[in-house]
């Protein structure tokens, strides 16, 4: 059964990647915004913030842990095989659809269906200084710096010379990060464009770092800093949009403008970033990177500054800043 397992694999051409690569796509399209709505429904506005960051932990503990076995059993067995176990796995996610209790949901109102509702939520966008700066962050972040297989893939190979057993460790390392950032954003009852920017920053940091790093160890340092920026800045974000959004204007509308860009974004900058990995090397993909995340938390500073009446000084030897609603933040 193997060896005929094995003799199918040398038939797949790469234009089969591509279509099957297209086919997932397109099915996130439709599965993704559905899932984004459908959180809100779960549990009621006070516990929406913390929902959304722990529905990110859970996640990314998958992450964490998915990758190292992967990389192993690639190693150990031949792909197709993990590629099989990765789809029963989703065995369970319609066992678990299937035990919702639809009467206790959190009915909001819904978002009427019709032609030009996108164009409507983009009018509403357009309308709102905040949401547009929060965009506008996570459109630099998720087209530039959310790339982080081709990071990973590209470092782990010609720069530390290592296997897929490697690369998923580098990968669970990451994920380690994220869910620290997950249960840092839980911990928080709403989330604060401060925050926001903060972790901007913080990426283009973590992301220079990466670049630069000339041991294994170092770069797995990076990752854990990129990964918890990044997980903050999805989260908050995620849970800007739903709590500070209309319950009429969430779903179809803006809400799911969010997601359309860290989905859109990533896919559109993939063949830019791997393009500079293979052109200039993987150091400098991870630069692009690092822009990007200096110049979302320059936008985050404009709008601060320009709507918040943003004020840095130093306290007790720390650099803080504050804004006009009285919130401050490290």
């Amino acid at each position: 059964m193997g060896w005929v397992f094995s003799l199918s694999l040398d038939w797949v051409q790469l234009w089969h990647v591509y279509v099957f690569a297209f086919l997932l796509g397109s099915v996130s399209a439709f599965d993704a915004p559905a899932r984004q709505t459908f959180v809100s429904e779960l549990v009621g506005e006070t516990d929406l913030s913390n929902t959304v960051a722990l529905n990110s932990t859970s996640f990314n503990v998958a992450r964490m842990i998915g990758p190292a076995i992967a990389g192993v059993l690639i190693a150990s067995v031949e792909t197709g095989w993990v590629f099989l176990i990765n789809a029963a796995s989703f065995v369970a996610v319609l066992c678990s659809l299937g035990f919702l209790r639809v009467r206790e949901f959190h009915q909001s109102k819904r978002a009427v269906r019709a032609r030009g509702s996108l164009a409507e939520g983009f009018r509403y966008v357009w309308k709102r200084p905040d949401l547009k700066a929060v965009l506008l962050m996570l459109f630099l972040i998720g087209t530039f710096g959310l790339n982080f297989p081709i990071f990973i893939s590209t470092m782990s190979v010609t720069v530390f010379h290592a296997g897929a057993s490697q690369y998923g460790l580098l990968s669970s390392i990451m994920a380690i990060g994220t869910v620290a950032g997950a249960l840092l954003a839980a911990r928080r009852a709403k989330p604060h464009i401060g925050v926001l920017f903060a972790s901007t920053a913080i990426f283009g940091v973590g992301c220079a770092l990466a670049a630069i790093a000339l041991s294994y160890g170092f770069f797995d340092l990076a990752l854990v800093v990129i990964g918890v920026s990044a997980q903050t800045i999805t989260t908050t974000t995620n849970s800007t949009m739903q709590l500070s959004t209309e319950p009429a204007m969430r779903g179809p509308r803006d809400g799911n403008l969010s997601l359309a860009i860290t989905l859109g974004g990533t896919s559109l900058g993939a063949p830019v970033v791997g393009w500079v990995a293979d052109r200039f090397g993987p150091r400098w993909a991870l630069g692009v990177a690092a822009v990007a995340g200096f110049a979302a938390a320059i936008v985050g500073i404009r709008y601060l500054a320009k709507y918040r009446q943003l004020r840095v000084f130093i306290d007790a030897g720390r650099l803080r800043f504050s804004i006009d609603d009285g919130d401050a933040a490290v």
